[in-house]
């Protein structure tokens, strides 16, 4: 897998931030985990590989691909 670098809203290198996998276009989200319980209880169909991250609203109307 390759990854292109979209964008972040960080100043200092940290998440979040946005790529785009080279070969299939499909986007990875980096982001701090969600862990609280009372959140993760209200999520739908997470599978056992499958992570939740939180990202800023901004982050995703100024880099994410629009098609």
């Amino acid at each position: 897998m390759t990854l292109r670098f979209i964008g972040t809203t960080s100043e200092h290198g940290n998440c979040p931030t946005l790529y785009e996998v080279v070969e299939t276009g499909d986007i990875v989200v980096q982001g701090d985990r969600l862990t609280d319980p009372k959140d993760i209880e209200q999520l739908r169909d997470v599978g056992p590989r499958e992570t939740c991250v939180v990202i800023p609203r901004d982050l995703l109307t100024r880099f994410a691909p629009k098609e």
